[in-house]
């Protein structure tokens, strides 16, 4: 209402009195909350059911495989056996974030004996970056869940704040309907079996992708805390740290105010990753211990892509014979990675901030590039969400119940080729 209609009001008996003004702020102010809870409820809730039913098909499809395989019992206990089958869903790398929850880090070189260049897995549970256990340990302490059950809560939890984020993405650049599409396809996505288990992707895509919105949207402070806090989760938060500081560097050169929050992101985003780097390295007497742990330990390196080259040269030919050779999962690496390749170019047509573009590209270069279990190709590309968000917007004029059709049958695929072939055929 303008001041010439309040005037008139006041002027003529006849017309519309304004409503008294409320006096009691605090019920007023509960009012607005009550109904900006209802429209986020509305907005939102869509999306989690989306995507909670579409995991919820996966992920009973992947427990019947599993239960009815019952291979998971003949294995060692660290890696999945047990006597439930959810025991498979905190094996392998679940095991040592158990291990750093419960028992903190021990950082030591130790040789093992016998073998030349080669240090003994004992005690290098360094490896595994301490914000997942951090809040697995103190949701522990806060519930009584026990550690299985704490780190489960923390990825399920993760994996919907993951999958809102990746719908305000989406949606930001394609519309609601390309948001739904991306928040379901992050169900769906080949590794997506980790998304619900005792593993830090979900924490790290949460984290990930709420940077990237961030950026998008000038918030620089939080997209600096966003990703201090991913550097202490995954060490390919390297992408997410060059990303944010590419995008910062073009808004400083775009803009000559407001330049304190950019510069002030760009100098706290790398602490937690370089923080913890400097701490392994620290603890075993060498600054460069945490490489020298993963390339002796864990047989991980930075190669430039030999290692991929030769798995794929390998798989040509129909020959396994090669460094951590599970070919169930290697064959799904080697297909998620060419669709990887035929989305990157998709992605950069549509021309999205460069903040994705970097973190994807990047992302993709760190994974080829380093030596390491192939058939987990799939899990390490999980964080690359603008790939399934490009498609997603390509997919937005799908009419809505032809979409849910599509994203369902993919769901119960999903349980046999980002659940059950990667955890009990191969390696999560």
């Amino acid at each position: 209402m303008n001041d010439t209609t309040t005037l008139t009001s006041l002027a003529d008996p006849d017309s519309p009195r304004l409503p008294a003004p409320d006096t009691d702020t605090g019920t007023e102010t509960g009012r607005v909350l009550h109904i900006r809870l209802l429209r986020a409820a509305r907005h939102y809730l869509p999306v989690l059911a989306l995507y909670g039913v579409l995991k919820l098909i996966g992920f009973i499809v992947f427990m019947y495989l599993l239960d009815s395989a019952g291979d998971f019992r003949k294995k060692d206990p660290r890696f999945g056996g047990g006597t439930h089958a959810w025991d498979v869903l905190a094996s392998w790398d679940g095991w040592w974030y158990q291990q750093v929850a419960a028992h903190g880090y021990d950082p030591a070189l130790v040789p093992v004996p016998g073998a030349k260049g080669l240090i003994t897995l004992e005690g290098n549970s360094a490896a595994f970056f301490p914000l997942y256990p951090a809040t697995m340990r103190l949701v522990s302490e806060c519930t009584g869940l026990g550690l299985y059950g704490s780190g489960m809560l923390v990825s399920v939890v993760a994996s919907f704040v993951a999958a809102l984020g990746i719908y305000a993405v989406a949606a930001q650049l394609g519309g609601r309907r390309a948001g739904l599409a991306a928040a379901g396809l992050w169900a769906v996505w080949p590794g997506s079996g980790v998304e619900w288990a005792g593993y830090s992707e979900s924490l790290y895509v949460a984290l990930a992708v709420w940077t990237c919105h961030s950026v998008m949207n000038d918030r620089w402070l939080t997209a600096g805390v966003l990703t201090f806090t991913a550097g202490l989760n995954r060490p390919t938060a390297v992408a997410l740290i060059a990303a944010l500081t590419v995008a910062a560097l073009l808004a400083l050169h775009r803009r000559h105010e407001d330049i304190a929050r950019p510069w002030t992101a760009i100098l706290i985003a790398p602490l937690g990753l370089v923080g913890y780097l400097l701490w392994v390295g620290n603890a075993m007497g060498d600054l460069g211990g945490y490489f020298e742990l993963q390339d002796r330990a864990w047989a991980h390196s930075f190669d430039y892509g030999k290692h991929t080259v030769n798995v794929f040269t390998s798989m040509a030919v129909g020959n396994f014979d090669y460094l951590f050779a599970y070919p169930f999962a290697d064959v799904i690496g080697a297909m998620v990675t060419l669709l990887a390749l035929l989305l990157i170019p998709l992605l950069i047509r549509q021309r999205p901030p460069l903040v994705l573009t970097v973190y994807t590209v990047l992302t993709f270069a760190m994974v080829m590039g380093s030596q390491q279990i192939f058939g987990n190709v799939s899990r390490y590309l999980l964080p690359a969400f603008p790939l399934f968000v490009s498609l997603a917007i390509r997919l937005r004029n799908v009419p809505l119940p032809l979409l849910c059709c599509l994203l369902g049958i993919m769901a119960v695929a999903s349980g046999s080729y980002a659940g059950y072939v990667l955890f009990e055929l191969g390696v999560p």
